[in-house]
């Protein structure tokens, strides 16, 4: 099974499933002299743990990271980064009656038919359980970013199902658990929350990250195109149907003249392009918003066939998200930091002679 890696200068590459032993990668090409500890990962992951409110799956995994290699002294080394965090609140039997039937909307259909063979404790390798690591590693580079650059990475739930999350601030971000940017919110979610799981249903959310402080030139046109390498990473994670960069699909109803950022001596006048011009950044915040699909591990009775292609129906009851875009925001997040961090390395070794200009 290939696909496990992410980036070129800078590359993550995951292994482990939902229900294994645990989860671990590897991550190349961190610059040595980059003060790291186990705290700056676990602040992170901590965000991203399930079990920590009601309104996500009570799965109570610690989610303890352990640094292997390529840290000394509390100093990274340059060499590869080895990470694991083990799997502690596995419940695989709850997953038994499912082995032979296919659960609708999620990858078990596709993965018997193209490999043979599925593990069908948790959904195996296709769980978001998987991209704990992906957190892990976006933990490191969102350190290199903001320690060198200044650069930050923060996302925040923009919308669950039909509520609109108005942004007030980032300091409500982290004081709530649903990463809301706002306290008026905050009641209205509750209240849909505990309807979806009172339904035995899920509902769709949208997260949204924006990046700040990006020097202009990052980016590899043609076909290495920073918002191309956004999609790509974005798209990349669990339950993500759709990516936005910048004003995304309102272009359709705008006009030449609504759309286009006009220009002074003294910068852009808007940032409808979220921050990208041509595949390369332009200095402005970069703006990436994710809509991500509601679980279909849901008890309502569905259709579905087994491994004999005989039709059957499926209630799934255990512990799920009724929303996994609440947990997506650190997720969306570090996957950003990975390729900003991958584009960065890749701009210096292109013009190791100028200097990378934050104040644009």
């Amino acid at each position: 099974m290939s696909g496990n890696s992410i980036g070129k200068n800078f590359c993550v590459t995951t292994f482990g499933e939902s229900h294994g032993t645990a989860l671990g990668c590897i991550v190349d090409g961190v610059p040595s002299g980059l003060e790291l500890n186990n705290l700056d990962l676990q602040k992170e992951l901590d965000r991203r743990r399930p079990g920590q409110s009601k309104y996500t799956t009570q799965r109570r995994e610690m989610d303890v990271v352990e640094i292997l290699s390529g840290v000394f002294n509390g100093m990274t080394t340059g060499t590869s980064i080895g990470l694991i965090v083990k799997n502690t609140d596995q419940r695989s039997k709850d997953y038994f009656k499912f082995q032979d039937i296919y659960r609708p909307g999620h990858a078990d259909f596709t993965y018997s038919m193209k490999y043979g063979n599925r593990d069908f404790r948790g959904g195996g390798r296709s769980s978001a359980r998987e991209t704990v690591m992906r957190v892990a590693a976006g933990a490191i580079a969102k350190k290199y970013l903001f320690v060198n650059y200044g650069i930050t990475v923060q996302g925040y739930l923009s919308q669950l199902g039909p509520i609109k999350c108005k942004f007030v601030s980032w300091d409500y971000v982290d004081k709530n658990s649903f990463f809301c940017p706002n306290e008026e919110d905050l009641k209205n979610l509750d209240c849909f929350i505990r309807c979806i799981k009172k339904e035995g249903n899920s509902i769709g959310a949208k997260v949204r990250v924006i990046v700040k402080n990006v020097p202009i030139g990052l980016g590899e046109p043609v076909f290495d195109k920073l918002d191309a390498d956004l999609s790509h990473a974005v798209m990349g994670i669990n339950a993500v149907k759709g990516v936005e960069i910048g004003d995304g699909f309102k272009v359709v109803k705008q006009k030449g003249n609504e759309h286009r950022d006009e220009m002074s001596r003294d910068g852009f006048l808007s940032n409808r392009s979220g921050g990208i011009l041509g595949g390369i950044s332009n200095g402005e915040n970069i703006v990436v918003t994710a809509a991500i699909k509601p679980t279909s591990s849901i008890k309502i009775l569905g259709r579905t066939i087994n491994y004999k292609k005989e039709e059957t129906s499926i209630s799934v009851s255990g512990r799920h998200d009724p929303c996994v875009g609440i947990r997506a925001v650190p997720i969306v997040e570090s996957m950003i930091a990975i390729v900003i961090m991958d584009h960065i390395l890749r701009y210096k070794a292109q013009k190791a002679d100028t200097k990378i200009n934050i104040n644009n």
